[in-house]
């Protein structure tokens, strides 16, 4: 099996290159230029492309002999829109067929692009167990009472914001919705929702229901508790089993030094309407 991993924005790409290497199985990387980290290439040979060279892309995962592929990573959703001035014309062709332009319909139609070429889709989650978030408190900052109706609350939106495939955080106070993430990510939606709310705020992210672990996965990292900084959020609540925490020690203790709770949510799918 030779592995061919598509990279994007974010630790991610990063940890399950390392895993792979740990693992002993070959790899190779096609990371997008002005979007991956650099890092990545400590990590396998690599290759770089544009965003929107879909055909060279193939191209290269054909050279390679690349048996399996994974994607991972983020890839801003509103690069289809004002950068589709890039897209070469396999990727224009590709986007055209589709029925619409959701993440989850872009996502799988890329897969099934990728497989009707004879690479098949790889389940990462054998790589990344260990980042998935477990059930239950993640750092030394206990969940005051006053915002667990808001937890409650807002884990339940938020699965249903994700089905529909809008975005997958919510932030909320006193059981009202303040914002809900769009095509601007979860970065920014937290910081606007600090600018519409005001302090206390409880920001809630989660995987569809039926999550294809292959793709899209809820990530937290850094990044997502700086965001809650500036917005003066107190509580980060995510789904557990189906959410990556990427730089787990750091994270904590970033966590721990801003006073913000951060809880991992076991979620019955059946017991949320959809």
């Amino acid at each position: 099996m030779k592995i061919g991993l598509i990279a994007g924005k974010s630790d991610l790409p990063i940890e399950f290159a390392k895993s792979v290497k740990s693992n002993s199985k070959e790899l190779v990387i096609f990371a997008i230029k002005s979007i991956t980290d650099k890092q990545i290439e400590k990590y396998g040979k690599t290759y770089w492309i544009n965003f929107g060279e879909a055909q060279k892309l193939i191209d290269l995962m054909h050279k390679e002999k690349v048996t399996h592929f994974v994607m991972l990573g983020k890839i801003e959703h509103y690069l289809l829109i004002f950068s589709f001035f890039k897209l070469d014309k396999r990727a224009k062709e590709f986007l055209a067929k589709l029925k619409d332009k959701k993440a989850k319909t872009i996502l799988e139609g890329v897969i099934n692009e990728l497989e009707s070429e004879g690479f098949k889709a790889l389940d990462p989650t054998p790589y990344l167990g260990s980042l998935l978030v477990n059930e239950g408190l993640l750092n030394n900052i206990p969940l005051e009472e006053k915002y667990k109706k808001d937890v409650d609350f807002g884990i339940k939106i938020a699965k249903q914001i994700a089905q529909l495939d809008i975005g997958q955080t919510v932030v909320v106070k006193d059981q009202i919705v303040i914002a809900v993430e769009g095509i601007e990510g979860t970065d920014k939606c937290i910081e606007r929702a600090g600018k519409l709310g005001g302090e206390e705020l409880v920001v809630c992210k989660c995987a569809r229901k039926n999550q294809d672990m292959r793709y899209d996965v809820p990530v937290i990292g850094e990044k997502t508790l700086e965001s809650m900084k500036k917005a003066k959020a107190k509580v980060l609540a995510v789904e557990a089993g189906k959410t990556y925490l990427v730089n787990k020690e750091a994270f904590i203790k970033k966590a721990d030094k801003l006073g913000i709770s951060v809880i991992g949510v076991k979620i019955n799918e059946d017991e949320i309407k959809i």
